[in-house]
Protein backbone atom coordinates (compact mmCIF):
# COMPACT_ATOMS: atom_id res chain seq x y z
CA UNK A 1 0.00 0.00 0.00
CA UNK A 2 3.19 2.59 0.77
CA UNK A 3 3.74 2.54 -3.07
CA UNK A 4 -0.01 2.90 -4.06
CA UNK A 5 -0.71 6.68 -5.67
CA UNK A 6 -4.26 7.39 -5.46
CA UNK A 7 -5.98 9.49 -8.48
CA UNK A 8 -8.26 12.36 -7.33
CA UNK A 9 -11.80 11.48 -8.70
CA UNK A 10 -12.32 12.77 -12.08
CA UNK A 11 -9.11 14.20 -12.74
CA UNK A 12 -9.76 12.93 -16.36
CA UNK A 13 -11.64 15.62 -16.72
CA UNK A 14 -9.74 18.19 -15.29
CA UNK A 15 -7.41 20.50 -16.47
CA UNK A 16 -4.30 19.27 -15.45
CA UNK A 17 -2.32 22.06 -14.49
CA UNK A 18 -5.17 22.40 -11.56
CA UNK A 19 -4.47 19.29 -10.14
CA UNK A 20 -1.65 19.62 -7.24
CA UNK A 21 0.96 16.22 -6.63
CA UNK A 22 -0.54 16.58 -3.33
CA UNK A 23 -3.66 15.17 -4.50
CA UNK A 24 -2.20 12.18 -6.61
CA UNK A 25 -1.42 13.64 -10.10
CA UNK A 26 1.55 12.75 -11.45
CA UNK A 27 2.87 15.11 -13.93
CA UNK A 28 3.74 13.52 -17.16
CA UNK A 29 1.77 10.37 -17.12
CA UNK A 30 -1.56 11.71 -17.22
CA UNK A 31 -2.33 14.38 -19.70
CA UNK A 32 -6.00 14.88 -19.30
CA UNK A 33 -9.68 13.84 -20.78
CA UNK A 34 -8.24 15.23 -24.41
CA UNK A 35 -5.59 12.83 -24.92
CA UNK A 36 -7.29 9.27 -23.76
CA UNK A 37 -10.51 10.70 -25.77
CA UNK A 38 -8.46 11.05 -28.54
CA UNK A 39 -6.32 7.85 -27.98
CA UNK A 40 -10.16 6.25 -27.70
CA UNK A 41 -11.79 7.74 -30.53
CA UNK A 42 -8.93 7.63 -33.10
CA UNK A 43 -8.68 4.33 -32.72
CA UNK A 44 -12.20 3.12 -32.82
CA UNK A 45 -12.20 5.41 -35.88
CA UNK A 46 -9.61 3.87 -37.35
CA UNK A 47 -10.95 0.29 -36.80
CA UNK A 48 -14.44 1.23 -38.61
CA UNK A 49 -12.35 2.80 -41.68
CA UNK A 50 -10.01 -0.30 -42.30
CA UNK A 51 -13.46 -2.51 -41.50
CA UNK A 52 -15.26 -0.82 -44.38
CA UNK A 53 -12.18 0.09 -46.80
CA UNK A 54 -12.99 -2.47 -49.72
CA UNK A 55 -10.13 -1.15 -52.03
CA UNK A 56 -7.66 -0.31 -49.42
CA UNK A 57 -4.34 -2.81 -50.30
CA UNK A 58 -5.77 -3.70 -53.79
CA UNK A 59 -4.48 -1.37 -55.56
CA UNK A 60 -0.48 0.38 -55.92
CA UNK A 61 -0.50 2.70 -52.50
CA UNK A 62 2.30 5.10 -52.21
CA UNK A 63 3.15 7.87 -49.31
CA UNK A 64 3.73 11.65 -50.34
CA UNK A 65 6.01 13.55 -48.25
CA UNK A 66 6.98 17.20 -49.25
CA UNK A 67 4.66 17.98 -52.50
CA UNK A 68 1.48 17.84 -54.15
CA UNK A 69 1.70 14.93 -57.11
CA UNK A 70 3.76 11.76 -57.53
CA UNK A 71 5.06 10.39 -60.75
CA UNK A 72 4.31 6.53 -61.72
CA UNK A 73 6.46 5.47 -64.48
CA UNK A 74 5.60 2.67 -67.42
CA UNK A 75 8.15 0.54 -69.21
CA UNK A 76 6.95 -1.39 -71.95
CA UNK A 77 8.53 -4.85 -73.40
CA UNK A 78 11.93 -4.89 -74.70
CA UNK A 79 13.08 -7.22 -77.43
CA UNK A 80 15.78 -9.99 -77.84
CA UNK A 81 18.04 -10.47 -80.46
CA UNK A 82 21.21 -12.05 -81.79
CA UNK A 83 24.22 -11.00 -81.12
CA UNK A 84 26.99 -10.63 -83.92
CA UNK A 85 30.24 -11.56 -83.20
CA UNK A 86 32.94 -8.49 -83.16
CA UNK A 87 30.11 -6.13 -82.33
CA UNK A 88 29.63 -4.23 -79.44
CA UNK A 89 27.04 -4.57 -77.05
CA UNK A 90 25.79 -0.95 -76.90
CA UNK A 91 22.51 -1.26 -74.34
CA UNK A 92 20.07 0.07 -77.61
CA UNK A 93 17.74 -1.88 -76.83
CA UNK A 94 15.62 0.51 -73.59
CA UNK A 95 12.19 -0.40 -73.10
CA UNK A 96 9.81 2.65 -74.06
CA UNK A 97 8.61 4.79 -71.14
CA UNK A 98 6.18 6.76 -70.28
CA UNK A 99 5.00 8.64 -66.96
CA UNK A 100 1.91 9.22 -64.87
CA UNK A 101 1.00 12.00 -62.32
CA UNK A 102 -1.37 11.42 -59.74
CA UNK A 103 -2.24 14.88 -58.07
CA UNK A 104 -3.43 14.98 -54.64
CA UNK A 105 -6.63 15.82 -53.71
CA UNK A 106 -7.71 18.90 -51.60
CA UNK A 107 -8.38 17.28 -47.85
CA UNK A 108 -11.02 14.95 -47.17
CA UNK A 109 -13.13 15.66 -43.58
CA UNK A 110 -16.10 14.02 -41.71
CA UNK A 111 -16.71 15.93 -38.63
CA UNK A 112 -19.52 16.18 -35.52
CA UNK A 113 -20.40 18.38 -32.82
CA UNK A 114 -20.99 16.27 -29.96
CA UNK A 115 -22.89 18.38 -26.98
CA UNK A 116 -22.10 17.64 -23.65
CA UNK A 117 -26.06 17.27 -22.50
CA UNK A 118 -26.24 15.31 -25.46
CA UNK A 119 -23.61 12.64 -24.20
CA UNK A 120 -24.82 12.91 -20.31
CA UNK A 121 -28.44 11.80 -20.95
CA UNK A 122 -27.47 9.10 -23.93
CA UNK A 123 -27.87 5.80 -22.39
CA UNK A 124 -25.20 4.72 -25.72
CA UNK A 125 -21.86 5.80 -26.39
CA UNK A 126 -22.40 8.96 -28.48
CA UNK A 127 -18.89 8.90 -29.29
CA UNK A 128 -18.20 5.37 -30.10
CA UNK A 129 -21.37 5.62 -32.46
CA UNK A 130 -19.87 8.75 -34.14
CA UNK A 131 -15.96 7.32 -34.63
CA UNK A 132 -17.79 4.37 -36.60
CA UNK A 133 -19.85 6.92 -38.55
CA UNK A 134 -16.81 9.26 -39.50
CA UNK A 135 -14.29 6.14 -40.78
CA UNK A 136 -17.11 4.73 -42.68
CA UNK A 137 -17.63 7.96 -44.21
CA UNK A 138 -14.21 7.97 -45.36
CA UNK A 139 -13.88 4.74 -46.34
CA UNK A 140 -16.97 5.36 -48.28
CA UNK A 141 -15.22 8.47 -49.95
CA UNK A 142 -12.02 6.52 -50.72
CA UNK A 143 -13.65 3.25 -52.16
CA UNK A 144 -15.69 5.31 -54.74
CA UNK A 145 -12.77 7.13 -55.98
CA UNK A 146 -10.56 4.01 -56.42
CA UNK A 147 -13.58 2.23 -58.09
CA UNK A 148 -14.14 5.13 -60.27
CA UNK A 149 -10.62 5.35 -61.33
CA UNK A 150 -10.61 1.66 -61.97
CA UNK A 151 -13.41 1.64 -64.15
CA UNK A 152 -11.90 4.65 -66.14
CA UNK A 153 -8.92 2.50 -66.54
CA UNK A 154 -11.23 -0.16 -68.38
CA UNK A 155 -11.94 2.38 -70.82
CA UNK A 156 -8.01 3.42 -71.79
CA UNK A 157 -5.27 3.03 -74.33
CA UNK A 158 -2.12 1.74 -72.77
CA UNK A 159 0.05 5.44 -72.35
CA UNK A 160 2.90 3.53 -74.11
CA UNK A 161 2.43 2.73 -77.95
CA UNK A 162 6.28 2.85 -79.21
CA UNK A 163 7.48 -0.66 -80.81
CA UNK A 164 7.69 -3.55 -79.89
CA UNK A 165 4.31 -1.72 -78.85
CA UNK A 166 1.46 -1.26 -78.52
CA UNK A 167 0.56 -1.98 -74.86
CA UNK A 168 -1.92 -3.30 -74.50
CA UNK A 169 -5.19 -1.49 -73.17
CA UNK A 170 -7.96 -1.46 -71.06
CA UNK A 171 -11.27 -4.24 -71.71
CA UNK A 172 -14.69 -4.04 -70.59
CA UNK A 173 -16.81 -7.15 -70.50
CA UNK A 174 -20.35 -6.97 -71.67
CA UNK A 175 -22.71 -9.61 -69.68
CA UNK A 176 -25.65 -8.39 -71.66
CA UNK A 177 -28.97 -6.23 -70.96
CA UNK A 178 -30.54 -7.60 -68.04
CA UNK A 179 -27.98 -9.65 -66.99
CA UNK A 180 -26.17 -8.12 -64.13
CA UNK A 181 -27.79 -10.64 -61.24
CA UNK A 182 -27.39 -13.18 -63.77
CA UNK A 183 -25.07 -15.69 -61.85
CA UNK A 184 -23.84 -17.71 -64.81
CA UNK A 185 -22.85 -14.90 -66.93
CA UNK A 186 -21.21 -13.44 -63.90
CA UNK A 187 -18.96 -16.77 -63.69
CA UNK A 188 -18.24 -16.90 -67.13
CA UNK A 189 -17.23 -12.98 -67.26
CA UNK A 190 -14.73 -14.79 -64.47
CA UNK A 191 -12.88 -16.79 -66.79
CA UNK A 192 -13.22 -14.37 -69.57
CA UNK A 193 -11.48 -11.64 -67.75
CA UNK A 194 -8.82 -14.39 -66.04
CA UNK A 195 -7.67 -15.57 -69.86
CA UNK A 196 -7.29 -11.75 -71.23
CA UNK A 197 -5.48 -10.80 -68.38
CA UNK A 198 -3.63 -14.01 -68.65
CA UNK A 199 -2.84 -12.88 -72.37
CA UNK A 200 -2.00 -9.41 -71.05
CA UNK A 201 0.61 -11.17 -68.94
CA UNK A 202 -1.18 -9.42 -65.48
CA UNK A 203 0.18 -11.49 -62.88
CA UNK A 204 -2.03 -13.68 -61.70
CA UNK A 205 -1.13 -12.66 -58.01
CA UNK A 206 -3.36 -9.68 -56.29
CA UNK A 207 -6.37 -10.10 -59.02
CA UNK A 208 -9.50 -8.77 -57.46
CA UNK A 209 -12.94 -8.71 -58.10
CA UNK A 210 -15.43 -6.22 -56.66
CA UNK A 211 -19.83 -6.92 -57.03
CA UNK A 212 -22.42 -5.12 -55.38
CA UNK A 213 -23.91 -7.33 -52.57
CA UNK A 214 -26.69 -8.60 -54.91
CA UNK A 215 -24.26 -10.00 -57.27
CA UNK A 216 -22.49 -11.63 -54.89
CA UNK A 217 -25.44 -13.45 -53.07
CA UNK A 218 -26.77 -14.06 -56.66
CA UNK A 219 -23.20 -16.29 -56.98
CA UNK A 220 -24.24 -18.25 -54.49
CA UNK A 221 -28.03 -19.03 -54.54
CA UNK A 222 -28.19 -19.02 -58.21
CA UNK A 223 -25.29 -21.04 -59.56
CA UNK A 224 -25.66 -25.18 -59.54
CA UNK A 225 -21.56 -25.78 -59.98
CA UNK A 226 -19.58 -25.87 -56.68
CA UNK A 227 -17.90 -22.27 -56.33
CA UNK A 228 -18.17 -22.27 -52.80
CA UNK A 229 -14.70 -22.37 -51.21
CA UNK A 230 -14.51 -25.11 -48.74
CA UNK A 231 -11.26 -23.99 -47.58
CA UNK A 232 -13.50 -21.75 -45.07
CA UNK A 233 -14.90 -24.91 -43.14
CA UNK A 234 -18.17 -26.69 -42.91
CA UNK A 235 -19.08 -23.46 -40.27
CA UNK A 236 -18.53 -20.52 -43.15
CA UNK A 237 -18.20 -22.28 -46.74
CA UNK A 238 -22.08 -22.55 -46.85
CA UNK A 239 -25.41 -20.74 -48.21
CA UNK A 240 -26.33 -20.34 -44.29
CA UNK A 241 -23.78 -18.28 -43.55
CA UNK A 242 -23.87 -16.25 -47.46
CA UNK A 243 -20.42 -16.67 -46.88
CA UNK A 244 -17.25 -18.89 -48.10
CA UNK A 245 -17.45 -17.49 -51.82
CA UNK A 246 -13.58 -16.53 -52.41
CA UNK A 247 -12.68 -16.42 -55.80
CA UNK A 248 -14.01 -18.03 -59.27
CA UNK A 249 -10.77 -18.11 -61.39
CA UNK A 250 -8.10 -17.57 -59.52
CA UNK A 251 -9.83 -13.99 -58.72
CA UNK A 252 -10.52 -12.88 -54.96
CA UNK A 253 -14.12 -11.53 -54.65
CA UNK A 254 -15.26 -8.54 -52.21
CA UNK A 255 -18.71 -7.14 -52.17
CA UNK A 256 -19.41 -2.99 -52.03
CA UNK A 257 -22.26 -0.91 -52.36
CA UNK A 258 -19.42 1.97 -53.45
CA UNK A 259 -19.36 0.53 -56.96
CA UNK A 260 -20.55 2.88 -59.54
CA UNK A 261 -22.87 0.65 -59.93
CA UNK A 262 -25.39 1.77 -63.02
CA UNK A 263 -24.21 5.02 -61.40
CA UNK A 264 -25.30 7.10 -65.16
CA UNK A 265 -23.63 10.38 -65.49
CA UNK A 266 -20.57 11.33 -62.59
CA UNK A 267 -19.41 14.88 -62.42
CA UNK A 268 -16.32 16.07 -61.18
CA UNK A 269 -16.72 18.11 -58.09
CA UNK A 270 -14.59 20.51 -56.54
CA UNK A 271 -11.78 19.69 -54.14
CA UNK A 272 -10.96 16.61 -57.35
CA UNK A 273 -7.72 17.28 -58.71
CA UNK A 274 -8.11 14.25 -60.24
CA UNK A 275 -10.59 12.95 -62.78
CA UNK A 276 -13.12 10.90 -61.38
CA UNK A 277 -15.62 11.47 -63.71
CA UNK A 278 -17.56 9.30 -66.39
CA UNK A 279 -20.63 7.76 -67.79
CA UNK A 280 -21.53 4.93 -65.42
CA UNK A 281 -24.79 4.08 -67.15
CA UNK A 282 -24.50 0.32 -67.09
CA UNK A 283 -21.67 -0.62 -65.35
CA UNK A 284 -22.06 -3.65 -63.23
CA UNK A 285 -18.64 -4.78 -61.77
CA UNK A 286 -14.71 -4.76 -61.82
CA UNK A 287 -12.04 -7.24 -62.29
CA UNK A 288 -8.98 -5.75 -62.11
CA UNK A 289 -4.76 -6.20 -60.76
CA UNK A 290 -2.63 -4.34 -58.67
CA UNK A 291 -1.44 -2.12 -60.89
CA UNK A 292 -5.01 -1.08 -62.35
CA UNK A 293 -4.72 2.06 -60.34
CA UNK A 294 -2.63 3.86 -57.71
CA UNK A 295 -3.65 5.68 -54.47
CA UNK A 296 -1.27 8.50 -53.10
CA UNK A 297 -1.79 9.75 -49.62
CA UNK A 298 -0.23 12.58 -47.99
CA UNK A 299 -2.26 12.22 -44.76
CA UNK A 300 -3.42 8.84 -43.30
CA UNK A 301 -6.88 8.58 -41.89
CA UNK A 302 -6.49 10.69 -38.53
CA UNK A 303 -8.88 12.63 -35.85
CA UNK A 304 -8.32 15.97 -34.15
CA UNK A 305 -10.87 17.37 -31.35
CA UNK A 306 -11.11 20.62 -30.44
CA UNK A 307 -9.02 21.86 -26.90
CA UNK A 308 -10.52 23.44 -23.86
CA UNK A 309 -10.85 26.67 -24.77
CA UNK A 310 -13.39 25.85 -27.35
CA UNK A 311 -15.36 23.10 -25.35
CA UNK A 312 -15.78 26.03 -22.58
CA UNK A 313 -17.10 28.31 -25.38
CA UNK A 314 -19.82 25.85 -26.89
CA UNK A 315 -19.91 23.30 -24.52
CA UNK A 316 -19.04 20.33 -26.38
CA UNK A 317 -16.25 18.91 -28.52
CA UNK A 318 -15.91 19.17 -32.24
CA UNK A 319 -14.52 15.85 -33.47
CA UNK A 320 -12.70 15.77 -36.90
CA UNK A 321 -11.77 12.66 -39.25
CA UNK A 322 -9.62 13.44 -42.20
CA UNK A 323 -7.89 12.02 -45.14
CA UNK A 324 -5.62 13.69 -47.62
CA UNK A 325 -5.38 11.29 -50.71
CA UNK A 326 -5.37 10.77 -54.54
CA UNK A 327 -6.07 8.22 -57.21
CA UNK A 328 -5.81 7.61 -60.46
CA UNK A 329 -5.74 4.99 -63.40
CA UNK A 330 -2.24 3.06 -63.67
CA UNK A 331 -2.24 0.19 -65.63
CA UNK A 332 -5.39 0.01 -68.20
CA UNK A 333 -3.90 -3.82 -69.16
CA UNK A 334 -4.67 -4.88 -65.37
CA UNK A 335 -8.24 -3.31 -65.19
CA UNK A 336 -11.34 -5.00 -66.78
CA UNK A 337 -14.88 -3.59 -65.70
CA UNK A 338 -18.42 -5.45 -66.17
CA UNK A 339 -21.01 -3.85 -68.02
CA UNK A 340 -24.68 -4.88 -68.25
CA UNK A 341 -26.12 -3.28 -72.15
Amino acid sequence: MADTILTPGGSLNSNPATIALSQGYNDGSTTGKYATYLKLFSGEMIKAYESQTIAKGTVQNRTLRNGKSLQFIYTGRMEASYHTPGTPILGSGDPPVAEKTILMDDLLISSAFLYDLDETLAHYSLRSEISAKIGHALAEAYDKKVFRAIARAARQAHPITAAPGPEPGGSVINLGAGNAFNAQAIVDAFFEAASILDEKNVPTQGRTAVLSPRQYYALISQVDTNILNRDYGATSGSLNSGEGLYEIAGIQIRRSNNLPFNAGSVARVNGENNDYSGNFTGHCGLIYGRDAAAVVEAIGPSVQTTGGDVKAMYQGDLIIGRLAMGCDWLNPAAAIELTAV
